[in-house]
Order: structure tokens, then C-alpha cells, then sequence
């Protein structure tokens, strides 16, 4: 009996050793599983800073080797380019004396090494000028998919013959990398090799030392230090575009390298442009950003100095609307007294003539399924040209749909309850030859809103010419002479408004 209580209370002992012994380790491997834990996040903040401090190291040793590119490259325009006594001056620039541009060297003082001296590198160009429209296509290096190709083809494909003779595109490649750009001219040569030749198509590049370094930029808006960089880069970038376009048209177009165009956009903007009676800024052919935005190339030298002077600060687009708020709202009147102005200044294209496909952003790592919402939309009626007239009319004008909106193309003319012997009139303020006009009525919104059983008549300069010309054409001399002296030239079933 002794035996056996020895024995349970050796077997006791022993449980209670065995228990303790396994409560320590399982303490001791709980305390080293903590350990392991506190290393870890310790390793996981130094790595985040080792990360840091390598971007700074690379943005560092970046702006180093461009300081350095810059001192062993004298030139700034590639010497193949120049033909006979051409040289940068009238490559670029020419028409603006930097140095007067104060705001370009206050707010980018490393550019006063350079003194008037910021060419842009000619990769290929004849040196077109007098162009009615000068589009500026910025592109840079993308990590995935680049569009630009698609790009350069749809301008090119809606465009006539005679539109791209008054028209001229530059590509600006926004990088310093060399064997990039020339690898990207090469592209461009070999795809639309007909365009370079015949000047049309333009590329260029910003000298090395353009760029300043973007080390101390302010993080504002919530936007990462990688954004931040990039849309302040993008400001300098559609500055130095601005500049170097300034002087080679009338109309500066501001696209970007991921768009297609809709046919017919250049007369479309060109005359719509030319039929504005009030002094604009910007006629916008597309809701997007900064995408298909029309301007005078001789107020771009006034609107690069205000982007510069925030080109860190604030998106391009959102600087855009505050120059139209400093040019022209009243601070003592409110918000939308404010807007109205704008508009004065600011003045929207429908439908849109561009419409944004990139899916990946120049930013890296961004995705963007923008889409302008106009650009699919059925045309209330189609973009024309018309010649200078005077316009009256007994129909009374619905809202705000009047007659010299549809003829200017700027909207179309809605009329109320027309009535036998009303009448529109147009009188050419010169004398035209006429070879054919084109009136349409209705839309797709209201297929109904026509004009029914309407006389087309014309009162000619001189009725014994314009009898004579007609039969020497071949054509009817049965017109109907009206008490008033015009002849009626057609009768419709339904004729459509202007």
C-alpha cells in the first residue's frame, strides 16, 4: 500500500513537472513568436525607408546625369536637321524674346544659366509656318500600352487633303532619354512617312537641361509624391509645347497622345472658331482635361507666364479655370455671376470632335476609363460653313434656338408654329456663285419639327445674267418669277431648317 502511494505520488511529481516544464517552453516560444513579430514590423519600416531614400537617390542621380548630359552637349538642335541657312532661331522660339518671359526665369531659375538660349531638339520637320492650325501632341514613355500611333492615324484620316495643307502637327516626345526619342522618330518615319516629308508632321524634344529638379515639391490634395511629380512635369511639358508653337500658326489645338478625332473636326473647329463674336479664350472641343482645347497662338505666350507661375501647385486644367476667374470675375459677385463670365471666355463645342481611349495613364500604375459622354451623341445637325450674311425671318424663335445660332453652327433654329407666307431671308453681304446649298430640318430628337411645302427662291444680282448663265449650263429657264424678283429655284415637301 505504501508502495502504491509512492508511486502516485511519484507519477504526481512528475505530472507537475512535465506540466510546468511544457507551460515554460510554450512561454518561451510565445515570447520568441513576439520577438519575431517586433522584427518584423521593424524590417518592414526600414524597408519602406530604404525605399524612400532610393527614389531620392534616383530622382538625385537622375537630375546629376542630366546636369551632366547638358555640360557635354552643345547642341540643342541635331545638325542633319538644319539645311542651308537655317539654325535654331528660326526652328523655334522666334518670335518670343525669352528673356522678356520674367516669370519662365523666376519661377525656373536654373534656366538663367542658359540665358535666351532654350531651343527644343528638331527630331524631324520642315519647318512648316502659316499653318491655320497647329495641333501639340505631348507623348512620353509608357510603361504598358502606348497609343499614340492610333493616334497620329485618326488625326490624319479625318483630315482632307486640303485641311492637312493648312495644318501642322508636333509630336512633343517629353523625355531626355536619346536612344528612346530617336527609336520613336524611327517609328513615326516608318508609319507615316509621306506626312514627314511633306511637313505636316513635326517632332521634338526639350534640351537636357529644361527640367528642374523635382525634389522639393510640395505634397498637396492628398496626391502621392509620384503624381505630385508627374502633373507638375506635365505643366512644364505643355509650356514648352506652348511655346514653341506660338509662332507657327493661327489656332493652337492642345491634344494628348491617347485620342481619336471625329471626320471633318478641322473645319469644324475652324468655323466655329471664326464665326465667335466675343473675345475668347478657349473654344473646348472636348469635355476631357485638357484634350482637344483650342487657343490663339498669340495669347499663348500670356497664358504659359500664369501656368508657370503655379506649374507645382495645381493641375493644368484646374490652373486654366482660375486664369478665367483672375481674367474676369467679379470677387464681390457671387459664384454663379462667375461662371456666366467664364463662359464668355470658355466657350463648349457639341458634340465632342475628340474622345480619350487610353485605358493606362502616362502615370504609372493609374487606370483610367475616361470617356467623353458628348462624343457618342447624334449630331443635332451637321457642321458647316456659311458665307457672311444678314439674316431675317417672320417665324417666331423658340427660346434660345434663333436663326443666327444655326447659321454661325453654333446650335440649330427652332421655330413656333410657322404659317403659310412665313419666310427666312438671307442676304449675302457680297454676291455669290452658287453651285449648290444643302438645307436640312429635323433630327434624331425631333424627327417631326420640319418644314413642310416650302419655295426655295434666290433673287439673283442681275436677272438677264443669271438667265444666260443658266441656259448656257443646260439648265431650266421655267423659274418662277415672284412680284418681288426673285425666282423660285424649288419646292419641297419637307425642307429642312438651316
Amino acid at each position: 500500500m505504501r508502495l502504491k502511494s509512492w508511486s502516485l505520488l511519484a507519477l504526481l511529481t512528475l505530472g507537475t513537472f512535465l506540466s510546468l516544464s511544457w507551460l515554460t517552453e510554450w512561454e518561451r516560444r510565445r515570447g520568441n513568436a513576439n520577438i519575431s513579430v517586433e522584427q518584423i514590423l521593424k524590417f518592414h519600416e526600414r524597408l519602406s525607408f530604404l525605399q524612400e531614400e532610393n527614389k531620392k537617390r534616383s530622382l538625385q542621380l537622375s537630375d546629376v546625369l542630366n546636369k551632366i548630359k547638358c555640360a557635354s552637349s552643345g547642341r540643342t538642335v541635331p545638325a542633319t536637321e538644319l539645311k542651308d541657312n537655317m539654325n535654331s532661331k528660326n526652328l523655334g522660339f522666334s518670335s518670343v524674346n525669352l528673356s522678356q518671359l520674367n516669370s519662365l526665369y523666376y519661377y525656373l531659375p536654373h534656366l538663367r544659366d542658359y540665358g535666351n538660349n532654350i531651343y527644343p531638339n528638331i527630331i524631324f520637320g520642315k519647318n512648316r509656318t502659316g499653318a491655320s492650325v497647329v495641333m501639340g501632341v505631348p507623348t512620353i514613355k509608357r510603361e504598358k500600352e502606348n497609343y499614340l500611333m492610333e493616334t497620329l492615324y485618326s488625326l490624319f484620316s479625318q483630315m482632307s487633303k486640303s485641311e492637312e495643307a493648312e495644318s501642322l502637327v508636333i509630336v512633343f516626345v517629353a523625355e531626355i532619354d536619346e536612344a528612346y526619342v530617336n527609336t520613336l522618330a524611327q517609328k513615326i518615319k516608318n508609319k507615316f512617312p509621306q506626312k514627314v516629308n511633306s511637313g505636316v508632321l513635326e517632332m521634338i524634344s526639350p534640351p537636357a537641361f529644361y527640367y528642374p529638379s523635382f525634389l522639393d515639391l510640395k505634397l498637396m490634395f492628398g496626391d502621392s509624391e509620384k503624381r505630385v511629380r508627374w502633373r507638375t512635369k506635365q505643366n512644364l511639358d505643355y509650356s514648352f509645347l506652348m511655346l514653341y508653337a506660338q509662332d507657327k500658326g493661327k489656332f493652337y489645338l492642345q491634344l494628348e497622345d491617347d485620342i481619336v478625332a471625329k471626320p471633318r473636326y478641322v473645319m469644324a473647329m475652324k468655323d466655329f472658331a471664326i464665326a465667335q463674336t466675343s473675345d475668347w479664350l478657349v473654344l473646348e472641343f472636348s469635355k476631357l482635361g485638357f484634350i482637344g482645347k483650342l487657343f490663339k497662338t498669340k495669347d499663348l505666350p500670356f497664358i504659359v507666364q500664369f501656368l508657370i507661375m503655379f506649374y507645382k501647385d495645381k493641375p493644368i486644367d484646374w490652373l486654366l479655370d482660375h486664369l478665367f476667374y483672375v481674367k474676369i470675375c467679379n470677387p464681390e459677385r457671387d459664384n454663379s455671376h462667375c461662371e456666366k463670365e467664364k463662359q464668355k471666355l470658355r466657350i463648349q463645342f457639341k458634340p465632342s470632335l475628340f474622345q480619350h481611349i487610353g485605358r493606362y495613364s502616362s502615370l504609372s500604375g493609374k487606370i483610367q476609363n475616361l470617356k467623353d459622354t458628348d462624343f457618342e451623341k447624334h449630331e443635332l445637325y451637321i457642321s458647316h460653313s456659311n458665307p457672311p450674311a444678314s439674316l431675317l425671318t417672320s417665324l417666331k424663335t423658340y427660346e434660345k434656338y434663333s436663326l443666327e445660332k444655326a447659321y454661325l453652327r453654333r446650335g440649330i433654329f427652332w421655330a413656333i408654329s410657322p404659317k403659310a407666307g412665313d419666310y427666312i431671308l438671307i442676304k449675302f453681304s457680297n454676291p455669290l456663285k452658287i453651285k449648290e446649298y444643302i438645307f436640312i430640318s429635323g433630327n434624331v430628337q425631333h424627327p417631326g419639327d420640319k418644314l413642310f411645302y416650302t419655295n426655295v427662291e434666290i433673287l439673283p444680282e442681275n436677272a438677264t445674267d443669271f438667265l444666260s448663265n443658266s441656259l448656257r449650263n443646260g439648265n431650266k429657264l421655267d423659274y418662277e418669277a415672284t412680284d418681288n424678283g426673285f425666282f423660285k429655284i424649288d419646292i419641297y415637301q419637307a425642307i429642312l431648317t438651316l
